[in-house]
C-alpha cells in the first residue's frame, strides 16, 4: 500500500484496491511506468460530476461519452438523458462512473507494463 501512497496519492475506494492487487508483483521501474501511463487516462470524478450537471442545461450524455461509453452517451443524447432520469442518477453515481472508468484502464496499462 506504501507504493499507492509515494506514486499515486490521489487514487481512494474500489480503485486504489484494485491498484496496489495490479502493482503487487511489479517492481520499483514497473511502477513507475504504470503511475505515469495510468495517470495519464485516469479520469478524474469532478469533471465526471461537471460533465453529468452539463446534461441538465446543454447536452445530455457528454458524461458517458468521457468515460467510454459511446452507446449510452448516444442514447442519453438523443433521449434528453433518459428524460433526465439518467442524468440524476449519473449524478448520484459520478463516483461509480469515474471509478469503473479507471480500474478499466489500471488493468490495461498493468498488461501493457507486466
Amino acid at each position: 500500500m506504501s507504493r499507492i501512497i509515494r506514486y499515486l496519492p490521489e487514487l481512494e475506494g474500489d480503485e486504489q484496491v484494485e491498484v496496489a492487487r495490479l502493482l503487487g508483483p511489479m517492481n520499483d521501474q514497473q511502477v513507475e511506468q504504470f503511475s505515469h501511463a495510468y495517470r495519464s487516462r485516469r479520469k478524474d470524478t469532478s469533471t465526471v460530476l461537471i460533465l453529468t450537471l452539463l446534461g441538465f442545461f446543454i447536452v445530455a450524455g457528454v458524461q458517458r461519452f468521457y468515460v467510454g461509453q459511446m452507446g449510452m452517451g448516444l442514447l442519453y443524447l438523443f433521449t434528453g438523458g433518459l428524460c433526465l432520469v439518467g442524468t440524476i442518477l449519473d449524478t448520484i453515481n459520478h463516483k461509480k462512473l469515474a471509478a469503473e472508468y479507471n480500474i478499466r484502464q489500471a488493468r490495461e496499462v498493468a498488461q501493457l507494463v507486466a
